[in-house]
């Protein structure tokens, strides 16, 4: 059995193996859904949690679009645009409910798929975005430490052997991070429900 120390180990050497995909990487042509599947289960297959799990499928694509998550496509091809898109979701949609991923994409898709110009490209915004992730990596990495050192700490004078208070610690570590994740959600979450609040019924049906 794994020590406390190894499975911090653990973490912080998936946090420094994740990365994202570069808009440069995607092709500027429209693809077909195939190959849409295809690049997306290449380029994301690390973030998979089993090798045996699909990133995406032609069913999922398909739920996204009739959820108001993903624009159609025109004339069965995707544009560099649903790729990004594409790529949001795939985050997104482990954290958030689907009609709430709609709401905090709405001024987006609303724009950059109504065939208006835009002054700032999807593309930007994508790699703006993803920017400030790779900044939060060094802080999810010290906030790790930080939280790891506190659990360990826990159940000092409990009295208990080795092996159980190895496991204590490690489920006040489970505990801290969900409670954080908990949290950061409801943030989200309330976030998401302003902005539905603001946004009248009549722009909602248009889209």
């Amino acid at each position: 059995m794994k020590t406390n120390e190894e499975r911090l180990q653990d973490m912080l050497d998936c946090l420094g193996a994740l990365s994202h995909v570069k808009s440069r990487e995607i092709p500027g042509i429209d693809l077909y859904m195939d190959q849409v599947t295809t690049f997306m289960d290449e380029h994301l297959k690390d973030t998979r949690r089993h090798p045996e799990d699909k990133v995406l499928t032609k069913t999922m694509i398909n739920n996204y679009a009739k959820n108001n998550l993903l624009p159609p496509p025109v004339k069965k091809k995707y544009s560099k645009d649903h790729m990004l898109m594409l790529i949001f979701i795939y985050y997104f949609k482990n954290v958030l409910s689907f009609a709430d991923i709609e709401e905090i994409f709405r001024p987006i898709t609303s724009r950059h798929f109504s065939g208006k110009p835009s002054d700032v490209k999807l593309e930007d915004i994508y790699e703006e975005v993803f920017t400030l992730a790779a900044g939060q990596m060094d802080r999810l990495r010290e906030d790790l430490m930080q939280k790891y050192d506190k659990a360990q700490g826990t159940f000092g004078d409990s009295g208990l052997d080795g092996e159980e208070q190895e496991y204590l610690r490690l489920f006040a570590l489970i505990c801290e991070l969900s409670f954080d994740v908990y949290l950061k959600k409801q943030m989200i979450e309330l976030l998401a429900d302003q902005l539905r609040s603001e946004t009248p019924d009549r722009d909602r049906k248009k889209k």
